[in-house]
């Protein structure tokens, strides 16, 4: 999506990149509710190698709620969060916290257009890719950008924080 168009479906994260003149380029399927993965299926359902499917992560380092941004076929290295965020130990967020705090549901939890910005680091393998994928703030909705653009608009460390 160009910077100047309006989004067609205006989540938050839709707005936030429009707003912050971020080139994407929006992909909507239709989500199976039983899918196991979000991540894989959104990866199937557009016909892009998983590898360039980032899944967006709510982690507590240290008492503060922070994002980590994985490949969907990976998993969040907590100990590796905490050190690239410069804290010294990290856990997975309690769901209805990291729903709360992002005001998205799991599943379509984006790293962009949260109710307010948290600490974020992306894994250093988005940089093999021209774009990523990332959820556009809802199940069945993603993002396609650029990886520097997503670290620029989240104010991201990049890192390597995947297993």
């Amino acid at each position: 999506m160009a910077a100047n168009q309006k989004p067609t479906d205006a989540t938050p994260a839709f707005i936030a990149l429009h707003r912050a003149n971020v080139p994407f380029k929006p992909h909507s399927y239709v989500h199976d509710p039983r899918a196991e993965s979000f991540g894989m299926e959104a990866a199937q359902a557009l016909g892009v190698d998983p590898g360039r499917v980032f899944k967006t992560l709510m982690a507590v380092v240290d008492g503060e709620l922070c994002v980590g941004v994985v490949p969907v076929m990976g998993s969040l290295d907590l100990k590796a969060l905490a050190d690239a965020l410069g804290g010294k130990r990290a856990q997975m967020a309690d769901t209805a916290h990291a729903q709360r705090a992002t005001g998205y549901v799991i599943g379509g939890i984006s790293p962009v257009g949260q109710k307010k910005a948290h600490r974020t680091a992306i894994d250093k393998s988005s940089a093999q890719w021209p774009t990523i994928f990332v959820s556009g703030g809802r199940r069945g909705l993603e993002a396609e950008l650029q990886p520097d653009d997503l670290a620029q608009i989240t104010r991201a460390v990049v890192a390597r924080i995947a297993r």
